[in-house]
């Protein structure tokens, strides 16, 4: 019987992890489905995917025809969920820079909230394996979109994060525009700006250890540019908009 809760895992040249990963996920204490959205890997993920898939009917397999970014991949994921059942819906990084182990506590909290955001930096510093420059880029970039969107998160470009079903219909996936880290800045200021409730849970960030980090300059700029755009199209607003009071 398919799980309310969706995994998924974006992968480019993950084969070697993803085997372990799909693992520990069948290890978990609930049930969890996870979709395994490849972006015609070279290494051949996308056939370790598939063999996975054989083997445990919670496992499911998206091919895209080519590597058209984060963004893109994780949207075709959503849209792929929500033409089904499920309740709650996970980003998660398939090089176990994220613990799987989290799971359940993100669970928890999404009782009471349309986004949980796994935290690295919600009471302290929890990064394992970076070079001081990330670190501090990373800081950086949590300083500049509060300042500049108003948006009450600690770390808005982590991609660890659980979405109740709601919250990703009350997004008009097909405008998304952003793909690298500012995508995961954009989803969650428009749910925000929605007024919907937004939990943090404390995770630790392990960095990768078997093959090579996404991060670009790009990647960056577009990150740059994009809270800027959050902004105006929020009318200038750094908060909700008041809802309306119902009438009696």
């Amino acid at each position: 019987m398919p799980s309310d809760t969706l995994i998924i895992v974006p992968t480019y040249n993950e084969r070697d992890n993803l085997p372990s990963l799909v693992e520990r996920v069948q290890e978990l204490p609930v049930q969890v489905d996870l979709l395994v959205v490849d972006d015609n890997s070279p290494d051949g993920t996308g056939m370790v995917a598939d063999a996975l898939a054989l083997k445990f009917s919670s496992v499911h397999v998206l091919h895209r025809s080519e590597k058209d970014g984060l963004g893109r991949a994780y949207c075709a994921g959503f849209e792929w969920a929500l033409a089904r059942n499920h309740e709650f819906i996970f980003e998660m990084d398939g090089d176990f820079s994220h613990n799987p182990n989290d799971i359940p506590a993100f669970l928890k909290e999404a009782r009471d909230a349309d986004l949980v955001l796994g935290s690295r930096y919600c009471n302290g510093i929890r990064v394992i394996n970076w070079p001081l420059n990330r670190l501090v880029l990373s800081l950086c970039a949590a300083k500049y979109v509060r300042i500049i969107t108003g948006l009450p998160v600690s770390d808005p470009t982590g991609g660890f994060k659980c979405f109740r079903r709601g919250a990703l219909q009350s997004i008009d996936l097909k405008t998304v525009r952003s793909n690298g880290y500012s995508f995961q800045i954009e989803l969650t200021h428009r749910i925000w700006m929605s007024g919907m409730r937004i939990k943090e849970v404390p995770i630790v960030f392990t960095d990768r250890f078997q093959g090579s980090s996404k991060m670009s300059r790009q990647i960056v700029r577009e990150a740059l540019w994009m809270v800027w755009s959050l902004w105006l199209q929020s009318h200038l607003r750094r908060s909700p908009p008041p809802r309306p009071i119902a009438k009696p």
